[in-house]
């Protein structure tokens, strides 16, 4: 038990220098001019797997932590949607409802996944591991992706028109394009990450018996 518990710190921290390294260096947060594509969520989707949606939920609270960093110092078109401390577009102030897109979405990307693959590995009786990791690593990234963007629709709908310069009853369509160009590479990209890091990991028998 207490060998367990030790595993379960190693892997959190591990995981949590992970985050933190790759928010604070290019790769982690990629400049799109109007919003920032992240690979952040992938540690906290394997965070999720291994360690279950507790540990996971503090995983993504760091993701979140990291995007309201990232967004307030080093600010893109819509970091307003993130950052309660930078103006909203058109006002001198920012909204306080930013952080419920800068944190929700994340700490869910560290509960979902888990929940996916606990699911599916029971429905499958314990085979097809390598199809259970790729979806629930797509699970976690659309959880990301969905959440942020319908939620920049719904608190930030006249804003967001406003910063593009597009009509308002275009807004959603906009949003839709960004879901489809950015959220499903990005989804991709998570699912066969997480599958391959995971496998790798699962090698090693005491990380193993954490999620068996």
């Amino acid at each position: 038990m207490q060998n367990k518990k030790t595993i379960n710190l190693v892997l959190m921290a591990l995981f949590a220098a992970i985050i933190f390294v790759l928010a604070f260096t290019p790769i982690g947060y990629i400049q799109l001019g109007v919003i920032k594509a992240t690979i952040i969520h992938i540690p906290v989707i394997i965070g999720s797997i291994l360690l279950g949606p507790k540990k996971g939920a503090v995983l993504g609270s760091l993701f979140g932590l990291t995007s309201l960093i990232s967004n307030t110092f080093t600010p893109v078109l819509m970091s307003f949607a993130f950052s309660p401390l930078i103006p909203v577009f058109g006002t001198d102030r920012g909204n306080v409802l930013a952080l419920v897109i800068c944190f929700i979405p994340r700490i869910l990307v560290g509960v979902v996944p888990y929940y996916v693959y606990r699911l599916l590995d029971g429905l499958f009786h314990h085979k097809f591991k390598v199809v259970t990791f790729v979806i629930a690593g797509i699970s976690g990234s659309l959880t990301n992706t969905l959440l942020v963007m319908n939620g920049i629709y719904f608190i930030f709908k006249d804003s967001y028109a406003a910063a593009r310069n597009i009509p308002l009853d275009t807004v959603y369509s906009a949003v839709l394009a960004i879901i489809f160009a950015n959220g499903v590479p990005e989804a991709i990209v998570a699912g066969i990450v997480t599958s391959g890091l995971c496998r790798v990991l699962m090698e090693n028998k005491q990380i193993r018996d954490l999620i068996d």
